[in-house]
């Protein structure tokens, strides 16, 4: 009776065990402390995911299309005019099924991301017209992705990309008629807080769904938009909280600002005690540079919550790994945008091209009709190619956006901590021409050709200047590191100092050029390379670790 005794003890203890195991590796619900985003433990949680784009919302960019065929409403007259209604019906059925699954969800996670934030059409969800009614298709995507995210553990961040009568007057929110009839007629906006409450209803015990993103990019300034109707985001967002909360007072709630979600001169106290605010981080200017946000950074002293970053990407792999760092010295969580699109090779995945595209894409600039049967095949293709398997993988932009090797570390990218941390160099007055354009470094431009989608720069040391590199690793093991460098004349020496081990090496090309250093043992985690000039000076361009 003893022996059975301590047996049965034994297996209830190693239940319980089991159970609380299972139960503090589930997610838990989200909420912001001050300026940080926490779980039900009091645990700071960094969001870093990839935006969920061209799925439930088809962008005409990422398919490559013109002006008849740049918003959702567009994609599908193009696509029932090439295959008829009924295909057409087939088409957008297998599309949603194919473009986003669990494997999409399973891969993500594996990558190192904790989040996803699917952009919405509401059309998808909500029927448009005199009298508009649930859409039973757009709820049950949703609840499949919260399913797959749940298992993988990766937190929604739900975004209202197109709301309807759109909230931008422009392309990327599937507007009818150009003009954000959202702000226009309060038939949009009823529909809109219904909407919202009705996905509330759905979640609103579901810790895997972080927050209700209410309003992507509103109201630009360009269109006129802003000027017209900017004092009404505030109520509207106010309207739509208020609601919600009548029926969830756990989520939270991400507010953006207007003018494709950067102008925040609206927002002062904050009106619900579980919101953050978002901003969306583009470097788009030529050659590449950094943006500041020294705005965003001072606006959240003054609202004390957290700040966050949507979306950001649609670049190269310089610009996704400072940004990165940027964000994250910073303490901004962010969404890269997008996940996946058509023949690109800077995302974390592309899809392939199908043959014979191109005729499709050329009829939506105003081009010949293709052929029926082949516009079909083509069609047909691209479900298939949108598929994850069959997707291109390229691991150099997912280690960039990880800030992990293997890959190349360029120059500019020393860390952000500042003078005599990650960077020091001799005259601090002299700024930098170019990228970082407040810190002394001198960053040199090498490429001044407009036509590149990014630039080609090099970072100039004198002797005793020395910069400081961060990096991920995912193993302990030796790996091999190679600079891309040049000297002006004269050998430069050079000390390498890595994860504080000294390697002594000397540089003598006189034009940029690989050289390999040799192999270092590095660990999992965080590791660091310092490069500190001896003698005379270094050009150097990048630095990659194998």
């Amino acid at each position: 009776m003893k022996k059975f005794s301590v047996i049965f003890l034994f297996l209830v203890s190693n239940y319980f065990l089991h159970a609380q195991i299972k139960h503090e590796e589930n997610l838990s619900f989200l909420h912001t402390s001050g300026h940080d985003i926490v779980n039900e433990s009091g645990e700071k949680i960094f969001l870093k995911g990839v935006g969920l784009g061209n799925w439930l919302l088809p962008e005409g960019y990422m398919w490559k299309f013109g002006g008849s065929g740049d918003r959702p409403r567009k994609i599908e007259k193009v696509v029932e005019d090439l295959i008829g209604k009924e295909k057409a019906i087939h088409f957008w059925k297998t599309y949603r099924q194919n473009y986003i699954t669990e494997a999409d969800i399973k891969r993500i996670a594996e990558l190192g991301f904790n989040s996803v934030r699917p952009a919405l059409n509401s059309r998808l969800f909500l029927t448009e017209g005199e009298n508009p009614v649930y859409v039973e298709e757009g709820f049950q995507l949703m609840d499949s992705l919260v399913s797959w995210c749940k298992k993988h553990k990766i937190y929604v961040i739900i975004d209202m990309h197109g709301a309807p009568g759109g909230q931008t007057g422009a392309n990327i929110d599937d507007s009818p008629n150009d003009i954000p009839e959202l702000f226009i007629d309060k038939k949009y906006e009823n529909q809109l807080v219904n909407l919202w409450v009705k996905i509330a209803k759905n979640y609103k015990d579901e810790p895997v769904v972080a927050a209700y993103d209410l309003l992507n990019e509103p109201l630009p300034k360009a269109t006129g938009a802003a000027e017209k109707y900017k004092h009404l985001l505030v109520p509207m967002y106010k309207h739509i909280t208020a609601e919600i909360r009548k029926v969830d007072q756990k989520h939270m709630i991400t507010l953006e600002g207007f003018d494709w979600s950067n102008d925040w001169s609206l927002f002062d106290k904050p009106f619900d005690s579980n919101v953050f605010y978002q901003f969306h981080y583009y470097c788009w200017g030529r050659p590449d540079n950094l943006n500041n946000i020294d705005e965003y950074l001072k606006k959240r002293k003054e609202l004390n919550t957290p700040i966050w970053v949507g979306e950001t990407g649609e670049k190269g792999n310089a610009i996704y790994w400072a940004t990165t760092q940027y964000f994250e010295a910073n303490n901004i969580g962010f969404s890269f945008w997008p996940w996946k699109k058509m023949d690109t090779q800077n995302t974390p995945y592309s899809i392939k091209k199908p043959d014979n595209w191109d005729l499709i894409s050329e009829y939506t600039k105003g081009g010949d009709k293709p052929d029926s049967l082949i516009a079909e095949k083509a069609l047909n293709d691209f479900l298939e190619n949108i598929k994850l398997a069959n997707c291109d993988y390229f691991e150099d932009v997912s280690n960039a956006i990880n800030t992990r090797i293997p890959g190349k570390i360029e120059a500019e990218n020393y860390g952000f901590e500042g003078y005599n941390k990650s960077y020091y160099v001799l005259d601090t007055l002299n700024k930098s021409e170019f990228y970082r354009k407040r810190e002394p470094v001198q960053i040199k431009l090498d490429s001044k050709d407009e036509k590149q989608f990014w630039s080609e720069q090099s970072v100039e040391l004198q002797k005793s200047e020395w910069l400081v590199y961060n990096f991920n690793c995912l193993d302990n093991k030796k790996h091999q590191l190679t600079m891309n460098a040049s000297v002006n004349g004269v050998a430069a020496e050079l000390e390498i100092w890595i994860n504080n081990k000294k390697v002594n090496f000397t540089i003598s090309n006189k034009n940029l050029s690989e050289t390999k250093v040799g192999n270092f043992n590095l660990i999992k985690g965080e590791n660091k390379i310092k490069i500190l000039v001896k003698s005379n000076s270094l050009k150097l361009d990048w630095f990659k670790l194998n």
